[in-house]
């Protein structure tokens, strides 16, 4: 997929476990690890507008696009 996610990035900068970020924002750790994981194929805007808040970072700092490769297409 072209969307990378870069929560693990975030979560070390901020010193944060997975568990605790899930208890912050109001989702379970399994939806937060198929978001994290790069398997979800939606995001609410709720869900990236509480992730932003506590993680004090943009949408950008979480998403981004990258090209797919040409043989993975």
């Amino acid at each position: 997929m072209p969307i990378a996610v870069d929560i693990d990035v975030m979560l070390a900068r901020r010193k944060m476990s997975v568990g605790e970020l899930a208890d912050r924002v109001g989702i379970t750790p399994a939806n937060l690890a198929v978001l994290k994981n790069g398997r979800a194929k939606a995001v609410r805007f709720a869900t990236l507008a509480a992730l932003c808040e506590v993680l004090e970072c943009q949408p950008g700092d979480l998403l981004r696009w990258q090209p797919e490769d040409a043989a993975g297409g």
